[in-house]
């Protein structure tokens, strides 16, 4: 059964409150309001199996401000944000902004909940745009009016898989999703990306898990270190390239233990002329 709310926001959406979502588990994970029981219950079950699943929650936001605010550092002003969710605090445009006020974002998501806060939240940002279209059809990503008559792709762009390819089964083609999007960028544009990956989990935990992702629409899956520097095909990662995700361009030491216990790889990419 449908169940709708406004969540705050002037316009009403149509959701499907009876069946977890990953972008409102992520949400509730994070301390947000946007989330329905069903979520809360879903992201509780998740965490009781990973015992460190809200650490690496939070590890990969932080990831995502670290990673900002180095594009921004390289002069990059352009963000295509894709699979965004739903806008909490530390959200790429405040991140940019912070460095360059012209930054501009365009967020790409289809979960109802997140294009509506998004949207709500950007109604007034000249420099910011929401588009409402599901990542892995490229063309139409490119094509959307928040897209193309926000972003100049004639000049460098920054595209941001955050979390989002490990609900991508291989099944999917991520990779050439990912292409299709590196070859709109022209020379000097970046790909910065996380991804869950089976590090400290036993097997038992990954099965477990996945089982609580299993009732979303989005099924969890985790890829080795490996598979994950492949998404970067085109790109020339930076230093310290792919790695555990603490590990990126940390702002304090990270020990081996919660450089691992996080369970996530990620980088930061160059494409070259």
């Amino acid at each position: 059964m449908a169940d709708d709310r406004d969540f705050g926001t002037d316009e009403f959406v149509t959701i499907d409150g009876q069946r977890p979502n990953s972008a409102r588990m992520y949400d509730y994970l994070l301390g947000g309001a946007s989330n329905f029981a069903v979520d809360r219950e879903a992201a509780r079950q998740a965490a009781a199996v990973f015992p460190h699943f809200r650490i690496a929650v939070r590890v990969n936001r932080e990831f995502l401000g670290r990673a900002v605010t180095y594009l921004v550092r390289q002069g990059i002003d352009q963000f295509l944000d894709l699979g965004s969710g739903i806008p909490t605090v530390g959200n790429v445009h405040e991140v940019a902004r912070r460095h360059n006020p012209t930054a501009r974002v365009a967020y790409v998501d289809n979960e109802p909940v997140a294009v509506t806060h998004a949207r709500t939240l950007l109604r007034d940002d000249a420099y910011s745009a929401v588009a409402d279209v599901d990542i892995r059809d490229p063309a139409r990503v490119l094509a959307s009016p928040q897209v193309a008559e926000l972003l100049d792709f004639s000049r460098p762009v920054a595209v941001l898989a955050v979390a989002i390819l490990h609900f991508l089964p291989d099944d999917q083609d991520p990779s050439g999703m990912l292409a299709a999007y590196r070859d709109a960028c022209p020379a000097g544009s970046y790909l910065a990306l996380s991804h869950g990956a089976q590090v400290t989990l036993t097997d038992q935990q990954i099965a477990d898990f996945q089982a609580a992702y299993a009732r979303t629409p989005t099924p969890a899956v985790f890829r080795t270190e490996t598979e994950i520097a492949g998404f970067f095909a085109g790109y020339e990662p930076v230093d310290p390239g792919v790695t555990l995700l603490p590990r990126w361009h940390p702002e304090q030491p990270v020990s081996e233990r919660d450089a691992r216990e996080a369970n996530l790889y990620g980088g930061v990419g160059i494409l070259r002329g």
